[in-house]
């Protein structure tokens, strides 16, 4: 071990690349000058860092997904170790009560996504109202012509009744975008109030009168043990016939057997993003639906987003190294509360 950096970006390189621009990492140098150690460090993984570099000088891992779990063992081995930041949004996976205990600050970068997935969000909206799923897959499957234009009403989204199921950064996002287009959007989320919502453009109701009331029933809330399963049998069938489901959060927010049931009978539609399985099997009846459109979990990949997430970081290591305080940090409390 030649080096001891204080901060060491753990990331594999071809997503490196896609986080951090050469200037993104000059700032991080930088930043890195102002504490103890040889400065910045780039390697593969958390693994590759520990082999080649001297771990007990590292103050600040960045981290991305497939990252290991920051647990005793580990934390043991840097014992110096003052921030993780990860270039994705949930750290529910890498991170344990330990870092808390230790005094390890914690930041991510999902704010960076929100953009990106709102906009996927609103894609799905159109496709689902112009019903262009069920004719993409009709055309596909060989049906004839006037088989093919057999769907049903196609809807414009203005004035539409669009609903939003969580104010999070990411339905805010989307919330942005259906007021920008002119849907009569309808928002439930027990976190705001009334005055609040009208500030985002939309009405504040409960969320079974949403669910009733929506043509496009988007889905935002948060991964939190109470959101696991709040679209289930029955909350599905209070959707009104030729209403369609919209989800790019996270596929335990909705009762996958229930919704496959309703989407079977073709009662209603969906665009997905998320699946309880991934990756989804091949042979996963969601893939036989003709009234479902899917994406493979990739509606927060565009370029500009992850360059967002790397600026997110990059900013968060240089408030961290001036003594200030994070904008984006996890707190024990919040780490408790993922699902």
């Amino acid at each position: 071990m030649t080096a001891s950096p204080s901060v060491i970006v753990a990331v594999p390189s071809g997503l490196r690349a896609e986080f951090f621009t050469e200037d993104d990492l000059a700032l991080l140098g930088a930043a890195a000058a102002g504490l103890v150690g040889d400065g910045l460090a780039v390697a593969e993984s958390v693994e590759d860092a520990a082999a080649r570099f001297d771990p007990a000088a590292v103050q600040v891992v960045v981290i991305a997904w497939g990252a290991p779990r920051f647990d005793d063992g580990l934390l043991d081995r840097l014992p110096s170790l003052r921030l993780i930041a990860h270039t994705g949004a949930s750290v529910k996976p890498f991170v344990s009560e330990a870092c808390f205990e230790r005094g390890v600050a914690v930041t991510q970068a999902g704010a960076g996504m929100a953009r990106s997935v709102a906009e996927v969000s609103l894609a799905f909206t159109l496709a689902l109202l112009h019903r262009i799923p069920r004719f993409d897959h009709a055309l596909h499957a060989g049906a004839e012509w006037a088989d093919a234009e057999d769907a049903p009403a196609r809807h414009e989204l203005l004035d539409a009744p669009i609903g939003v199921v969580g104010a999070s950064r990411t339905g805010r996002a989307y919330l942005g975008m259906l007021r920008a287009l002119g849907a009569r959007v309808l928002l439930a989320d027990p976190t705001i109030d009334d005055a609040e919502a009208e500030t985002l453009g939309a009405t504040l109701v409960p969320l079974s009168t949403l669910l009733a009331e929506s043509r496009i029933v988007a889905l935002h809330a948060p991964s939190l043990p109470e959101t696991r399963g709040m679209i289930g049998a029955t909350e599905l069938a209070t959707m009104p016939d030729g209403a369609a489901l919209v989800n790019t959060a996270r596929s335990w927010l909705v009762d996958e057997e229930a919704m496959i049931a309703e989407l079977r009978s073709g009662r209603i539609d969906a665009a997905l993003d998320v699946f309880d399985d991934e990756p989804l099997p091949a042979g996963h009846e969601l893939r036989t639906l003709p009234n479902v459109l899917l994406v493979p979990h990739k509606a927060a990949g565009t370029v500009e987003g992850r360059l967002r997430q790397g600026r997110i970081v990059v900013d968060e290591i240089g408030r961290f190294c001036a003594g200030e305080s994070l904008l984006h940090a996890v707190s024990s409390a919040d780490l408790k509360r993922m699902a």
